[in-house]
């Protein structure tokens, strides 16, 4: 591994954490956040078209620059350090793999450019609240997360006229604004149960789009109702894709993405409080002077930096090729991100409970990506029991 980051890569850093200093502060973030769609549209045009962002990491044949996980991963940390709102997540990391790993020609051909232009987003929808297993990061994601054959969950059914879908799908991620939902639903009753995944265009009949209140403002979340829905199939009709492994895999990648994001936004608050200690005086002194501040301080430093070697280590084992690998490093970036977080609340002392300062901004992500991807210590014990470290026997390689 060559941790020496390329000119490309120091380049989309420099330039994405310029535009974010400029167009992304605080007073900013709770403006979009407070828009119809959650996210500043101007913002995401420009991210879109002149910086590619969308389209980072797939194929130039379909619009996109070409570059991988890593990129896309520091990518992402710039947009944590600024708590910047966007549909990134849910449309370049959740939904543009499935589209390249399951669909059919035709369809890639007809949506990755328009969504490397950022003229269509997308959102990955699961049936229930079940998010973090159908992405397999807290579990094995080949149970019944999709309704299982019983009522509930997402049913498909195949008609005469094509696919029909029916349920309900909760923790969508910007799924009120996104003009493309891929839509995880059971199929085949008990016999021949499945899962697949199918296509849906914003405005389709039946379906009804609620944007929810979140803990975490800045990561807008939507539950989205079926009644009859047609749908199309993803991929070409008659071909057997594994789902479940497909997701799993798009799981571990979002796992290292979310890594780098969550390191980002825990160096930007710790920033932001050594800063404040070094102003800040009691008895006649800067806080930061004293020992014991001092010695929090240096814990909150290392347990980010070694949560930044996870997750580059996630980003670049990742994009070679490497499985199981961005749970861990999740894991350990989200509990660093809460940690100093929290320190962040306390350390401003009385100004940093009031809704005014942003340090309650990123305790709030570091809570709501918890639960909507962990919580850690189950992120652990899957990749414990991935690697069969407690279970006996002979311990995978």
């Amino acid at each position: 591994m060559d941790a020496t980051f390329t000119a490309e890569q120091e380049e989309i850093r420099r330039t994405l954490r310029e535009l974010l200093l400029k167009r992304c502060g605080p007073e900013e973030v709770r403006t979009a956040v407070q828009s119809e769609g959650g996210y500043d549209s101007a913002l995401w045009e420009t991210l879109a078209q002149q910086l590619g962002l969308p389209g980072l990491a797939f194929p130039e044949a379909y619009g996109g620059v070409g570059c991988s996980v890593t990129e896309l991963a520091l990518a992402s940390e710039e947009l944590g350090r600024s708590l910047a709102p966007s549909p990134l997540l849910a449309t370049a990391v959740l939904s543009v793999p499935l589209l390249l790993a399951i669909g059919s020609e035709d369809q890639r051909a007809a949506l990755l450019p328009r969504i490397a232009s950022g003229e269509l987003t997308a959102a990955l929808a699961v049936p229930g609240a079940s998010l973090t297993i159908a992405l397999g990061l807290t579990g094995d994601n080949r149970g019944d997360w999709a309704g299982g054959g019983r009522a509930g969950g997402v049913q498909a059914r195949r008609t005469d006229d094509g696919w029909r879908l029916y349920g309900q799908a909760d923790q969508v991620l910007d799924g009120h604004s996104a003009g493309l939902l891929f839509v995880a639903a059971h199929t085949g009753g008990f016999a021949r149960s499945r899962t697949l995944l199918f296509l849906l265009r914003s405005g389709s009949p039946g379906v009804t789009r609620v944007r929810l209140t979140s803990l975490d403002e800045t990561r807008s979340q939507a539950r989205v109702q079926l009644r009859d829905v047609e749908a199309e199939l993803l991929g070409e009709e008659g071909e057997s894709s594994d789902v479940a492994g497909v997701l799993a895999s798009v799981g571990d990648s979002a796992a290292a993405v979310l890594a780098a994001e969550a390191v980002g936004a825990a160096d930007r608050v710790l920033e932001r409080t050594v800063e404040y200690v070094k102003q800040r005086e009691q008895f006649g002194r800067a806080i930061g002077s004293f020992q014991a501040v001092k010695h929090r301080l240096a814990d909150l430093y290392v347990q980010v930096q070694a949560a930044r070697s996870a997750a580059y280590y996630a980003a670049w084992a990742t994009a070679a090729g490497e499985e199981r690998v961005g749970g861990l490093a999740l894991a350990q970036a989200l509990e660093a991100l809460r940690i100093t977080s929290s320190e962040a609340v306390q350390l401003h002392g009385g100004i940093g409970f009031t809704w005014e300062h942003e340090a309650h901004l990123y305790f709030k992500r570091a809570a709501g990506d918890e639960l909507l991807f962990g919580p850690v210590h189950r992120l652990r014990e899957h990749a414990a029991d991935a690697a069969r470290l407690f279970g006996g026997g002979e311990v995978a390689v």
